[in-house]
């Protein structure tokens, strides 16, 4: 008899342990989930700031290269306007060599 009983406390006893640490599983399992989930959030938002702060960044380098553009082509349009000059003062100079002035 002191077997049987011995016996079916040992059961009862393994059986309750596993309850236990099965309870005790599932409740960390959800706790590390909410950390998880925390942190992923956190990383999430570090993307969004990052992505924020690169767009900016490509929007200023559009800025900078349209005005580049702009600069070469003023620049381009002065040289053409000082390459006229240069040949109206050639023949000014010519003029004036021949008497004319």
């Amino acid at each position: 008899m002191k077997d049987i009983i011995f016996s079916v406390l040992s059961a009862v006893f393994g059986f309750a342990g596993t309850v236990f640490g099965l309870v005790a599983f599932f409740r960390n399992k959800k706790s590390d989930d909410k950390d998880e989930g925390e942190k992923e959030g956190v990383v999430l938002t570090e993307l969004g700031y990052i992505k924020k702060g690169i767009d900016g960044i490509e929007h200023r380098l559009e800025k900078q290269e349209n005005a580049y553009v702009e600069v070469v082509t003023q620049i381009a349009e002065i040289k053409a306007s000082a390459k006229q000059a240069h040949k109206r003062i050639d023949v000014l100079e010519e003029f004036r060599k021949q008497g004319g002035i």
